[in-house]
């Protein structure tokens, strides 16, 4: 009984070696499978082009300002956040139905370890996409903004992270790829209805509105809105910043709780 409690006790913290362990592991994995990476990276700059050449014949804004700016933005935020929900909740799905999970929990490293290693993993691919998705964006595209292009990548990583989260979490309750996938339209669709890219969010109805007030997407969308109209960082910008690394915690805490060791 007290070597079971003390091996128990040694798994609670977070070990850097094995938390970094297991980031390399994941990125080695996802350099093996060349095409997967290629739609990562290609696929935001294929759909930022599109959207370019939607609003290409458009008269522009009041202030000088085009349609592609105020889409293409906050495009930059969501395209990330979609991507990894997706491809985070169907790898770590694959890691248990391959039993590989219930085989890495047998060893000295914890849920955080695990959940924390994905997390950075995937962030770096994520900061990869973001780099090359505002680099067309802003150089190629002609994208303009007000405010830095470095804190739109910075609201885009932080996006990324939370579809890291969302997509770790989602992750528990789906026994199949395909479940995996059908959490898109629950977890993903309405965030993106009601975080005002379509309609401004006080043009809602109330009910709406006040729904789209405990969706986090709602806050980078936001904090992305104030970045293109401001050209100093704002306090709802940073308001919004905290709220989505709050978010970004709390999917990552309940991920651990829920995880589970194999696929029944």
């Amino acid at each position: 009984m007290t070597i079971v409690t003390a091996h128990a006790s040694s798994r609670s913290p977070i070990h850097p070696k094995l938390l970094g362990a297991t980031a390399i592991r994941v990125l080695r994995q996802l350099r093996a499978d060349p095409r997967t990476i290629g739609l990562i990276m290609m696929i935001p700059l294929l759909l930022m082009t599109l959207l370019y050449f939607m609003f290409s014949e458009q008269p522009a804004l009041p202030g000088g300002t085009t349609e592609f700016d105020a889409i293409g933005i906050i495009m930059l935020g969501i395209l990330p956040f979609v991507t990894m929900f997706l491809i985070t909740s169907i790898a770590m799905l694959r890691e248990r139905r391959s039993g590989t999970l219930e085989r890495l929990l047998t060893t000295p490293i914890s849920r955080l370890d695990l959940l924390g290693g994905y997390g950075i993993a995937f962030s770096v691919v994520a900061a990869v996409q973001a780099i090359l998705a505002s680099g067309v964006s802003f150089w190629l595209l002609g994208l303009q903004t007000q405010g830095s292009v470095l804190w739109v990548f910075v609201i885009a990583m932080l996006d990324a992270m939370l579809g890291v989260g969302l997509g770790l979490l989602c992750s528990a309750f789906a026994q199949t790829e395909f479940q995996a996938v059908q959490f898109l339209p629950i977890v993903v669709i309405p965030q993106l209805f009601l975080c005002g890219l379509f309609v401004p969010r006080d043009q809602l109805p109330g009910w709406m509105e006040a729904l789209s007030r405990v969706m986090p997407l709602t806050y980078a969308v936001q904090a992305l809105q104030e970045v293109a109209s401001h050209q100093s960082p704002t306090a709802i910008m940073w308001r919004d910043i905290v709220i989505v690394a709050a978010c970004i915690v709390v999917a990552l805490a309940l991920a651990a709780a829920t995880l589970r060791r194999r696929t029944p």
